[in-house]
This record gives structure tokens, sequence and C-alpha cells, in this order.
């Protein structure tokens, strides 16, 4: 019972991390742009990932949920060392101000305490199969090449923008901020489809108490309501350093290139989740920005933050991976 337990509030601490860490992403782009103050577009972002939630699938649960092959009864313990180091990680990590990934620090703890449940031979190391992920390395290759395509995406989509708007009325261009709005919200609706699977695939297994999300009957209301709202709300209470580091510490970029930054990652976000790879929000919105940046002068990204978030997001895994053992042994010292 008291694993069951553990695996319920670590579900439920880790909808609100990735409320904290990644979801207010979804807001730098109209602080960035001074298009509103920080309530206003907090309450808008809160709005939109609640719907996002309710609204998500059950792709992205599935892959997560099935990185792990263990006992039923040693489930619930894996699932809570593994979401207990995500959200320490990404804690220790967010106080400094990086925007660093939940997801990746999921993907390690899950692959650390299930090594240590069930041996190598308990996680599926997997890849791609029929273009979905399958295990570690499928979710993997989703989160690292995501901000590839994010960037990309995100500069072919800012050259036109910017050729279409030099041809605009200077009091058209104000329209841009109003496009900020709707493509915030659309990055917020994609986070929290995308992200909320996370934690609410998590939670339906641990309390079912089986091995997998299919013997459960799939994510039952009460549980995607439950991450849906603690992920929103907590886009409002706890994100706002991150907002700012996201929105000024990488980019002196104009509103034409936040608008084609938010329009490539809402896109990439959404694909994902209707694929079935688990991405990092963070990830996604800050290599779109980088990139919508890029497309501009080169000069006008800054690249010592750029690497110093990156070079979280290598140590993540493995870091997360290991803590993730200590943690699992811990747990199971329980009665």
């Amino acid at each position: 019972m008291i694993t069951i337990v553990l695996g319920v509030v670590g579900a439920l601490a880790l909808a609100a991390l990735l409320g904290v860490s990644d979801a207010p992403n979804a807001a730098a782009a109209l602080l960035g742009a001074r298009s509103g103050s920080y309530t206003a577009v907090a309450a808008w972002s809160v709005a939109w990932h609640l719907a996002g939630g309710l609204l998500a699938g059950e792709a992205v649960a599935r892959t997560v949920v099935g990185i792990v092959h263990v006992d039923a009864g040693a489930t619930a313990t894996v699932l809570a060392a593994a979401s207990f180091t995500a959200v320490g990680f990404s804690w220790a990590t967010t106080r400094q101000g990086l925007p660093t990934s939940a997801s990746v620090g999921l993907v390690g703890g899950l692959a650390g305490a299930g090594v240590a449940a069930g041996g190598t031979g308990a996680i599926e190391w997997g890849g791609l199969a029929r273009g979905r992920p399958v295990g570690v390395l499928g979710v993997l290759i989703g989160i690292f090449l995501a901000p590839v395509l994010a960037a990309l995406v995100a500069g072919l989509v800012d050259r036109v923008a910017r050729q279409a708007a030099f041809r605009l009325p200077r009091a058209a261009r104000r329209e841009v901020h109003g496009g900020l709005w709707l493509a915030s919200a659309a990055v917020a609706v994609a986070d929290g489809a995308n992200d909320g699977q996370k934690a609410m695939g998590l939670l339906a297994v641990a309390l079912s108490g089986t091995a997998s999300l299919g013997t459960t009957g799939g994510i039952a209301p009460f549980d995607r309501v439950s991450c849906a709202v603690i992920l929103a709300v907590a886009t409002a209470f706890g994100g706002r350093k991150i907002v700012a580091r996201v929105s000024r510490g990488l980019s002196r970029d104009s509103a034409v290139d936040d608008l084609s930054a938010q329009c490539a990652s809402a896109g990439v976000i959404l694909l994902g989740a209707a694929v079935g790879f688990p991405l990092s929000t963070s990830t996604v919105v800050t290599s779109a920005m980088v990139g919508a940046g890029m497309s501009g002068r080169r000069r006008h990204v800054r690249w010592a933050g750029v690497l110093r978030i990156v070079a979280v997001w290598v140590l993540t895994v493995p870091a997360c991976g290991l803590v993730a053992v200590g943690v699992f042994e811990l747990l199971r010292m329980l009665p």
C-alpha cells in the first residue's frame, strides 16, 4: 500500500513539476515581446494548458509506461523512484534558472529504477517501430531530434514572416502581437496534451496496481482531470524564473521571431503527442527561438546561454539514472 501511495504522489508531483519547468515556455514569447502583464499571460497559459490536458490522448502515456517491464508488485516502486528522481533533479536545476527537461529526467529515472528492479532485461531499449517510438531509444530519438526540427521549421517560417512583415504598413505590424496570443495558446494546448500524458500514465498504472497501462483500460477521467489541473495551475505559480530565462536569456529577437518560434513549437509538440513521442516543451521552444534568431543574424543568439542549457540536457539521463537506482533501493526497504 505504501508503494502505491508513493507512486500516486510521485505522479502528481511530476505533473506539478512539468508545469513549473516546461509549461511556462508557452508564455515566454508574450512576456519577451511585452504583449501583456505576467498576470494576464499566466491566466491565459493556465486556461489553455488545462484544455490541452483534458483533450489529450494516450499515445505518449503508453510510450512512457512501456519503457519498464517488471512484476506488478514492483511497478509502483519503480514509477515512484523515477518520478521523485525527475522531480528532484529538475527542481534543483530550475532553481538555477535553467529550463531543464523533466521529460529527459523521467526517462533516465525509469531506466535506472527499472534496471535496479529487474536488471537490463526489464528495460525496453527499443527504437522506432512503424514510425512510432518504442522504449528508451525511441523516446530519446524524439527528445533530441524534435529541437532540431523545431529550429529548422522556425528558421524557415521566420524568413517568410520577415519578408511579409517588411511589406506591411507599420500599423498592420502591430497585429503580430495579437498573433502571439494565439500562438501561445497553441503551444499551451500542445504542452498540456504532451506533458500531461506522462503524469497521467504513471498515475493510472500506480492506482491500478498492475504492470502496464494496457491492463488498466486506459486513463480514467479522474487521473486525467487531476494531472491536467495540477499541471495547468503550476504554470502560474512556479515558472516565472524559467520564463525570464527563455524570453530574455537566449536571443535578442523581435515579435516576428517570437511568433515564428511559437508556431513551429506548437506544430512539433502536437505532432509528437499524436505519434506518441514524449517531448520536452522547454527543449523544443528554446531550440525554436534559437532557430528564429539565427534566421536574422547569428549574433542575435546568446550562445553562452544555449551551450549551458545543452550541457544540462546531456547530463540529465545518466545523472537521473544513477540517482533513481539509489531512490529505488531506499523505497524498497519500506514495509
